[in-house]
């Protein structure tokens, strides 16, 4: 671990200005990104006595190896640059969202030809509304009841196609539960109506949907159209169902968010109720970790920038008014900030008597709730990662903490389609963004030795010139310093797939191919990375040049982190394997056209849906094809046509499983 001593700016270099701070390790990568009104009292404060500091600042100051800053002209441009470099670069020790579920919303996506109506989770698109997030049995339960009052489209892309093309419906336009603007029932232009009206019913207007369809179904009575006005009747029902599920809080021209945290000194779960037209519409919760020694105020700061930034292109996933426990530092910048993202006003209070008041202390108690099922769920999980790889290190006799592990494997069928997994652990967890495959060739899928030494090679190659691209920015940038502005060593970059290197790197097999590892790495001159191999058959730790395992407890944590590790390289490994292996022994009669290649096969097969089709289409017909011309088309006819010694070509066939592909 770094000292902070070692790196800390000189007396008098950090200015007074306000501006935006990065932490960098030694590798070159953000760790955290911060902002401050004065950059210099800021700083200065990571660098008091670490007795003082809490232990997630102890340990972010004892990584860095170094810090550089940026000056802004205010506070307000400050709180913009820090968020976007949060976001660019994802520093590990800033806040981190853990939510307690993974929400889903009702979305319309209102951007299509006929727009969709369809529960959603994960990041938001743009031109999609989004209402909620609901529970998942009631959001299922409310998108089935609008569909009889709303038939806006609900089905896929695929069903869409299929219908268009056979000219029918599918079930939902048989049961009236959609429009069926595929088979032009109902305009494109009638049909984005519905579907606007519909997004108008689930933005709060509620009443007046249903005393328009009250009139209606008066006019048919009067009428003696008792049939209609039944319908009218059931839609009326239905609808208020849905608008009446939640109870009126407030008054019906509120949209707030209501926000509150309960906190102690490592963690703070938040809870926020989501209030439109004066009813609860959905409710949210995580947890986040505090790094800092920072006030409730500082921490509010953080939450609604990150709660709403990331929201940004969804205008309506703010509301004008933001109802907090405490008032936020800088809430004058935040609410500026917060009304560019929304295009309009927005404030942000505390309340102090009356139904908000009233409605707060509710969403307190869930936080409340929520944070102490957080720890009686996450108690175990965190010991027992941190004890795993406590052990690990103390076993392996390493003196870095294992903050990041690699584990390799390879897979073929009797040296065949040679493919190598490489899967990431990080603080314990799978980082699956991370995860890379590796395709071999040649001389190196001899055996798996070579294709272990071939692997690693190339990821830590990959590795080397990623570090020397970003040592040659830093020389560029060296005219910068010249100028006399300090903090600014380096140019501000995404980190690269392969530019953070492992603490270890753990190998599925024994000696040979812990060994054939252990050789690349000292080829490639990298001394500083632990390499160890996890034999299968007696479970047995290898290290490299050495006569005799390290053999872990059956009981040991460690161990079982290690089994889980190599268990999802094997896992990721095979799958690769799998698909390339699949894909290499599918044959087709098209391979043997001349000028037919992989994309026009693929169009032609697209545009007739089966083989069974082109073998009877015309060469006029095949000229329809994207891509394929006359001489192609007659070509394609032919072979088709034609066989070997006039019989009917072979169809397409899967020669792994021996199933006929046509």
């Amino acid at each position: 671990m770094a000292d902070p001593a070692t790196y800390r700016p000189k007396p008098g270099e950090i200015p007074t200005d306000p501006g935006v701070y990065r932490f960098r390790d030694e590798h070159g990568r953000i760790i955290y990104v911060g902002k401050a009104k004065n950059l210099r009292s800021r700083l200065n404060s990571y660098f008091a006595n670490p007795a003082t500091l809490l232990p997630k600042t102890h340990a972010m100051v004892h990584h860095a190896a170094s810090v550089q800053w940026t000056i802004v002209g205010s506070e307000l441009e400050a709180l913009q640059l820090e968020y976007t470099w949060i976001k660019e670069f994802a520093p590990r020790y800033n806040l981190a969202f853990r939510d307690d579920k993974t929400y889903p919303y009702l979305a319309v996506s209102m951007s299509e030809k006929f727009p969709r109506v369809q529960v959603m989770r994960g990041e938001r698109r743009k031109g999609t509304k989004y209402f909620g997030p609901y529970t998942a049995g009631a959001i299922r339960e409310t998108m089935d009841t609008l569909l009889r009052v709303f038939p806006v489209r609900s089905c896929s892309v695929g069903v869409l196609r299929r219908a268009e093309r056979s000219g029918r419906p599918c079930l939902l336009g048989y049961i009236d539960k959609c429009a069926a603007p595929c088979v032009g029932r109902i305009s494109v232009q009638d049909h984005k109506a519905l579907a606007q009206d519909f997004c108008d019913f689930m933005g709060g207007e509620g009443t007046r949907f249903i005393k328009t369809l009250e009139k209606k179904m008066a006019g048919a009575v009067s009428e003696l159209d008792y049939e209609q006005a039944a319908r009218l009747r059931d839609d009326i029902i239905a609808l208020r169902k849905v608008f009446e599920r939640n109870a009126v809080v407030l008054s019906e021209d509120t949209n707030a968010d209501i926000f509150a945290v309960e906190q102690d000194d490592l963690e703070a779960a938040v809870q926020v109720f989501f209030v439109r037209g004066g009813r609860i519409r959905g409710q949210r919760g995580w947890v986040v970790e505090k790094v800092e020694d920072a006030s409730d105020a500082q921490l509010w700061e953080h939450l609604m920038q990150q709660a709403y930034g990331a929201e940004a292109h969804q205008q309506d996933a703010i509301p004008r008014q933001i109802l907090v426990p405490e008032l936020p530092t800088n809430h004058e910048y935040l609410t500026q900030w917060l009304g560019g993202l929304r295009q309009g006003k927005v404030s942000i209070k505390v309340p102090q008597r009356g139904e908000k008041a009233a409605l707060m202390d509710t969403v307190q108690a869930n936080a409340h709730q929520a944070m102490a099922l957080h720890k009686s769920r996450r108690a175990g999980d965190l010991t027992t990662r941190s004890l795993a790889l406590q052990e690990l290190q103390e076993a392996l006799e390493l003196p870095m903490p294992l903050l990041r592990i690699e584990c390799y494997d390879i897979s073929h069928v009797q040296g065949t389609n040679v493919v190598a997994s490489m899967v990431v652990v990080e603080d314990g967890l799978a980082k699956k963004g991370e995860y890379r495959k590796f395709a071999i060739t040649g001389e190196a899928a001899i055996d798996d030795t070579a294709s272990m030494y071939d692997v690693i090679t190339r990821r830590f190659r990959n590795y080397l010139n990623e570090k020397e691209a970003r040592a040659t920015t830093v020389a560029a940038s060296g005219e910068v310093a010249a100028a006399g502005i300090p903090g600014q060593e380096a140019a501000d970059t995404p980190t690269s797939k392969f530019a953070y290197p492992p603490n270890l790197v753990v190998v599925d097999g024994g000696v040979p191919q812990v060994n054939a590892a252990s050789r690349a790495l000292a080829d490639l001159g990298i001394t500083d990375v632990a390499v160890i191999g996890l034999a299968k058959r007696l479970e047995e730790v290898w290290v490299p040049e050495s006569d005799f395992p390290v053999i872990l407890p059956r009981s040991s944590e460690g161990l079982y982190l290690l089994q889980r590790i190599r268990d999802e390289a094997h896992r990721f490994a095979i799958t690769f394997h799998r698909a390339k292996r699949g894909k290499a022994m599918t044959a087709s009669v098209l391979d043997t056209v001349p000028g037919l290649g992989t994309a026009k096969q693929k169009a032609v097969l697209d545009h007739f849906g089966s083989m069974k089709k082109v073998r009877g289409a015309t060469a006029e017909e095949l000229t329809k094809v994207k891509g394929v011309g006359p001489v192609l088309a007659r070509s394609i006819h032919e072979s088709l046509r034609t066989g070997v010694e006039g019989e009917a070509p072979a169809p397409a066939v899967n020669m792994t499983t021996g199933e006929i592909l046509d």
